[in-house]
């Protein structure tokens, strides 16, 4: 396996009960690289991303077959274990979705779940994720106040955070920005590309102008089919497939 993937997905097909949401997937993802994932409503987008840290297995009547690898080794693995896999593969979803507790405690929530006792690493780890997720300067003075109280963009930042705590090495972003104004979806555009220097990112999006913005390759699906994926330039500027073409143009979707 090439060296610079960092995942893969070979031969991938998924089902909830009897119907099939993902037929064929085969799609490569090279490391500290953004790619996007796009698509009309219902396509599959998100049903793939979470097969990619294994989330699939919370929902009963789900099916996979295929292999999916994370540094060459397949996750669906029995051998390996679900909770490593998620600490390796975080996801940060459409909505925010921090916890009812102080911003600090949702930042911290993955390392003590994860038994990390020592407060000093706690406190510093907190800080160094919030840093990271670009929400410190605006919130260090207050990190004992509700995570609540925050804006929606800041609240989409500390869930950021709180992802890259537990040290992952992929960060899966489902449609991120869906919820927020255009002020806050440029502060976690520019943070997606600050962070690809030190991880790896897929993020699901229906605006086209985002993913032409800020990722490296795209995936475009098509009821449940990968149809075309490519550099994210040849794609908007010379796809191969019509269907690419009439979706990215606005003909349909």
């Amino acid at each position: 396996m090439d060296k610079q993937l960092k995942m893969r997905a070979e031969n991938v097909n998924f089902f909830y009960g009897k119907h099939q949401a993902l037929k064929d997937i085969n799609l490569d993802i090279p490391a500290n690289h953004v790619v996007a994932i796009i698509g009309p409503s219902g396509c599959g987008k998100s049903t793939f991303i979470r097969l990619l840290n294994r989330m699939h297995e919370l929902l009963a009547h789900a099916s996979l077959t295929g292999r999916i690898y994370l540094d060459g080794k397949d996750i669906l693995s029995n051998s390996i274990d679900s909770v490593d896999i998620r600490k390796r593969v975080g996801m940060v979803f459409q909505k925010p979705n921090p916890f009812p507790k102080s911003i600090f405690e949702n930042v911290a929530y993955g390392l003590e779940v994860n038994g990390v006792k020592d407060r000093q690493f706690i406190e510093e780890k907190v800080a160094e994720s919030l840093k990271k997720a670009a929400l410190w300067d605006e919130v260090k003075e207050r990190v004992q106040e509700s995570a609540l109280k925050l804006s929606g963009g800041q609240q989409q930042r500390l869930c950021i955070a709180r992802c890259l705590a537990v040290s992952p090495e992929v960060l899966l972003f489902d449609e991120p920005c869906a919820s927020l104004d255009p002020i806050s979806t440029r502060k976690i555009e520019e943070l997606i590309l600050e962070l690809k220097k030190d991880y790896t990112i897929v993020i699901v999006t229906h605006n086209m102008q985002q993913a032409a913005r800020i990722s490296d390759y795209t995936g475009f699906f098509l009821l449940g089919e990968l149809i075309e994926f490519d550099k994210t330039e040849m794609i908007f500027k010379a796809p191969k497939d019509k269907r690419t073409e009439d979706y990215i143009t606005g003909r349909f979707g």
